[in-house]
């Protein structure tokens, strides 16, 4: 078929196309068409693969061996391993109960029935695209996962300690035993592999959870967490104690919270991991959060802070004293946004202070210092002890009472920037907050020079995201949502020539459409009328009012801009702005 293709396309002429096809039937081997015309160097394995995408109309599935590719752990476990090698097939993405699989012979009416019956029986539908062997090759050596890898540790500890269950409260107080599991090879293996695959998949946290018949791991990837791995519950003991000796944490305690925190280096790259430990009813439960350096500090571009949004904020850092107060629920960036701030303020000319609970990434430069409740030395204490300490610039992890408050207050009254963060909705709710805390309103407009609010949204993929129309009512929400938006900040967009964007999955993505995390941000700053609005009428009905006339972008806003430039979906900008 192959080589009547080539004679259609006129690669090859009639002449040469009998001479091959002699050759080919004369050859004893059992050589494939395939192969066979590769030898013959007629084509190119890339020229090879077009031809037979254009003979089966199947959709060439585009891999770059070079790039750092990742099919996700929980689609490889829908296809064994021994599956994919025999019929030469391989599992590429599962999104919307679609799961799209490569396949190296299209004309296997085997292998299509194979995957169409296992989707089906997981109630997925199938999409198939074409993968050339050398691709096939690279693809399948993803199955060396977590699951493989610590596989095989499971299976040189079992053998090494004669697969005798270990008892939880082995580790009450240390025995001989003990010692031989915490020094096992195939632990500390397995503990490796785990950390290791999370670096790789470039995962925030792990979390280590007991259930009552196995050992649940779970990836947190992109804000959403992934089961990636079960193992026998026998060894959590095993696992958890490792994690503790590494983390410096006591071993024998395990009915109450522990915290700590360990680095190495992994791929050249130095990562720190901050350990939790919980008592459950099944045991302890572990979250270890992943700090890369490489991922954590970055520039305001990069967390997604518009021109706009930019200016304001370095206006008010350029104050020589004031706070700049952070907002929004936990994990929405709100520490990243302090120490991009940390990172432009950092010179050697500033005493730079920082109270952290806890440390995420160390700033060189930067007296970071982590807060300990359980022995007094807490936010309100740390900042009595700063102040004495010469400070130019104070970071406060968080405003959690009146006295953090009342002191932060006071701090950036006399000639400090103060950095910290709070729990509120939005920008326009910290000032009825604070006030809420205890501090008099008429110190406010002294020493508050920003409030600023953020949610994190998934980043569609640049590669592969698709262009669209939106439909009517859509676009009818958009052009109200700009009808509000200073003209500054919408002159380039053609308000008759409207298009979002949706994601599609490729590669690039792991076939997800969308990689990683952007910022939708908003920035209330003080003015002489906002002053009057405190001192007069603090209410948020008021201070939305001065927000408006004032210009400031709402995350909405801000969200629909970033839809209408490529950088998220509709949907995820909707799901935390509604």
């Amino acid at each position: 078929m192959l080589i009547e293709k080539l004679v259609e396309k006129k690669i090859i002429s009639e002449e040469q196309a009998i001479e091959l096809q002699k050759e080919l039937q004369q050859d004893t081997s059992g050589i494939s068409e395939e192969d066979f015309l590769l030898i013959k160097k007629i084509l190119s394995e890339d020229e090879l693969n077009k031809l037979k995408s254009e003979i089966y109309d199947l959709p060439l599935y585009e891999y770059e061996e070079s790039s750092d590719q990742i099919i996700p752990i929980e689609v490889l476990s829908l296809v064994p391993k021994e599956s994919a090698q025999f019929y030469k097939i391989i599992p590429l993405d599962l999104k919307e109960g679609v799961l799209k699989i490569g396949l190296v012979n299209p004309d296997d009416i085997k292998a299509k029935e194979a995957m169409t019956f296992l989707a089906r029986k997981q109630n997925y539908q199938v999409e198939f695209y074409l993968i050339s062997p050398h691709q096939f090759e690279t693809l399948i050596k993803q199955y060396r996962s977590t699951e493989e890898e610590v596989g095989r540790a499971l299976t040189e500890l079992e053998a090494e300690i004669g697969s005798e269950k270990v008892d939880e409260g082995m580790f009450a107080k240390p025995n001989k035993k003990t010692e031989i599991i915490l020094d096992e090879a195939p632990i500390i293996k397995m503990v490796g592999v785990i950390l290791r695959h999370a670096v790789d998949g470039r995962a925030s946290d792990i979390h280590i959870e007991p259930e009552e018949k196995q050992l649940r791991v779970r990836f947190r990837m992109d804000g959403i967490l992934y089961s990636s791995l079960f193992l026998p519950i026998h060894i959590h003991p095993s696992i958890v104690a490792r994690i503790k000796i590494l983390s410096n944490m006591r071993i024998d305690e395990t009915r109450i919270p522990q915290d700590g925190r360990f680095s190495t280096r992994i791929d050249n790259r130095d990562v720190d991991f901050r350990v939790s430990s919980f008592p459950t009813k099944l045991g302890e439960k572990v979250v270890i959060r992943v700090l890369d350096a490489t991922e954590g500090l970055k520039n305001y571009e990069e967390i997604g802070m518009s021109p706009s949004n930019i200016e304001i904020l370095k206006e008010a850092i350029s104050k020589p004293f004031g706070m700049i107060l952070a907002t929004g629920p936990t994990g929405s960036g709100k520490t990243t946004t302090l120490y991009s701030i940390l990172r432009e303020l950092n010179n050697p000319e500033y005493n730079v202070v920082t109270l952290e609970d806890p440390i995420e990434y160390f700033i060189p430069g930067v007296n970071q210092s982590q807060v300990r409740p359980e022995i007094g030395y807490d936010f309100a204490s740390g900042l009595r002890s700063i102040v004495r300490q010469d400070p130019d610039i104070i970071m406060v992890g968080e405003m959690r009472d009146e006295e953090s408050a009342a002191l932060a207050v006071q701090s950036a009254l006399t000639g400090h920037i103060v950095l910290s963060t709070l729990h509120t909705n939005n920008a326009i709710g910290v000032i009825p907050r604070l006030i809420d805390m205890q501090v008099k309103p008429f110190l406010l407009p002294a020493t508050l020079n920003i409030t600023l609010a953020q949610r994190l949204v998934l980043r569609l993929c640049p590669y592969c995201k698709e262009k669209i129309k939106p439909a009517k009512e859509v676009e009818k929400m958009i052009l109200k949502e700009l009808a509000d938006m200073p003209e500054t900040v919408k002159k380039e967009i053609d308000i008759n020539d409207l298009y979002i964007y949706k994601p599609v999955g490729c590669p690039k993505c792991n076939m997800k459409g969308e990689k990683g995390r952007i910022g939708l941000f908003e920035i209330l700053k003080m003015t002489p009328e906002l002053e009057q609005v405190i001192i007069k009428e603090p209410t948020e009905l008021k201070i939305a009012e001065e927000a408006k006339r004032q210009g400031m972008l709402t995350m909405k806003q801000d969200g629909i801009l970033k839809v209408l430039a490529g950088e998220t979906s509709l949907e995820e900008a909707l799901s935390v702005t509604d």
